[in-house]
């Protein structure tokens, strides 16, 4: 029977949790709701482009008084994209599909709904494509996939990612295959120096040719064209990690001419996090073996489709993915591309005349939106720590003195000189 005192605790510890449940649904979606319900007309751009990217920075729920500078690590999800994985879960978990096969899982579905604008945006087929969860997870795929044997080489920059060079660190470990390393300028001058480069490292022992189209340490932006033209005229697997590149600047994976790409889309596209993409040359796909194995693993009708086979994972993420680069075609890739240039090109401008060392290249066409300097004696991680605690400013970097800053194009140039006076203050009271 339940007692007064029972039924008290119980009716307190109920409305608490509703309440608990209406204020965490009432500020997160007062804050969506309170944000812009469509972007801002094009024709704004022509009138004032300055105004039109602040109405853009209105999309995000970044506080209008924080500046971000590390979309190189993860980019903010505007409001287009979570509506969308918001409607995503909304459709999905209401577990009302007409098939009644038709569970809210990808684990055995092509998703082409999802597939057919991402191949659209990267300049592939849709069989081509496998929709996965970060670009550390497609470089496993292929490290793990492709064919060698004991003493193979496979060759790379010494500016690899830990998700790029550590899938074939375990293979060396486990099977006996060589990674090979060369170094990579900071900065980078020109094209045809890295090209020299990796000519001159290629040996009778490469097999596989791997490589960031832009580089997490310094954002040199390599000319992955003419490197993977260089593999292929010597009968080597080229394999670019891109985790970077889709939503910072134009891609077409069938221009670029590689065998391989991995991506990321929750940095400069801003996707969700948790979706990226695998994507395989038609011709490469049989080479290719299944890392995770389920039903489809070893169907060749399937292409590109059997790497995404994993099992359940989340739906709602590929709305949210869906929706990001609707974002970009909506405000267009030129645009996005030309406004990262433009800050990046400002930042680091600003940041040479303070003495700062380059690391970024000086060719402008070797460089889109990660601008990397060097400020001895600034101690990054102390620099890093001011800069959020004392002036709500993100900013990212490396041991012991390097800054690594993202120019998202919703930024605005106040933005960045915030930041610079900030950097000039913290530069002032250590001297």
């Amino acid at each position: 029977m339940l007692s007064r005192r029972n039924f008290l605790s119980s009716s307190l510890a109920s409305s608490v949790a509703v309440g608990a449940s209406l204020a965490w649904r009432g500020h997160l979606w007062a804050q969506l709701e309170s944000l812009p319900s469509k972007l801002p007309d094009r024709s704004l751009f022509d009138q004032n482009e300055e105004v039109y990217w602040r109405e853009l920075r209105k999309q995000y729920l970044i506080p209008a008084d924080e500046i971000y500078l590390n979309n190189g690590t993860v980019g903010s999800s505007p409001a287009p994209v979570l509506r969308a994985v918001f409607e995503g879960y909304e459709t999905t978990e209401k577990m009302d599909q007409a098939d009644p096969e038709d569970y809210p899982i990808w684990g055995y579905d092509a998703r082409n709904d999802f597939r057919d604008p991402l191949a659209s945006f990267v300049g592939c087929n849709r069989d081509e494509i496998a929709l996965l969860r970060n670009a550390t997870e497609a470089n496993s795929y292929i490290a793990n996939g492709i064919d060698l044997k004991p003493g193979d080489e496979v060759l790379m920059t010494d500016q690899e990612h830990p998700g790029g060079q550590h899938p074939w660190d375990l293979r060396a470990k486990r099977y006996g295959i060589v990674v090979k390393k060369f170094n990579l300028p900071k900065p980078v001058i020109n094209p045809a120096q890295v090209v020299d480069l990796v000519s001159a490292q290629i040996t009778s022992r490469t097999r596989v040719l791997f490589f960031s189209h832009i580089t997490t340490a310094t954002g040199v932006v390599l000319p992955a064209k003419e490197l993977c033209a260089v593999a292929r005229g010597k009968g080597v697997i080229s394999a670019v990690d891109g985790a970077h590149v889709p939503g910072m600047m134009r891609l077409n994976l069938h221009d670029l001419g590689c065998d391989m790409y991995s991506a990321s889309p929750h940095k400069w596209l801003q996707a969700p996090k948790g979706s990226g993409f695998l994507y395989v040359r038609d011709e490469m796909i049989d080479r290719l073996w299944s890392t995770i194995a389920t039903e489809g693993w070893d169907d060749p009708k399937l292409r590109a489709e059997r790497f995404q086979r994993i099992g359940s994972s989340n739906v709602p993420a590929l709305w949210g993915l869906r929706a990001s680069i609707q974002l970009a075609n909506d405000i267009g890739m030129d645009r996005i591309e030309h406004r990262h240039r433009q800050l990046c090109d400002y930042i680091l401008n600003a940041m040479i005349q303070r003495g700062a060392q380059s690391w970024t290249s000086p060719d402008p066409a070797l460089r889109c939106a990660l601008a990397t300097v060097n400020v001895p004696p600034i101690v990054r991680i102390d620099l890093e720590h001011w800069m959020w605690k004392e002036k709500k400013i993100r900013i990212r970097g490396g041991e012991p003195n390097k800054l690594r800053l993202s120019t998202p194009y919703y930024l605005s140039k106040q933005d960045i000189d915030r930041f610079l006076d900030a950097f000039d203050e913290y530069k002032k009271s250590k001297a």
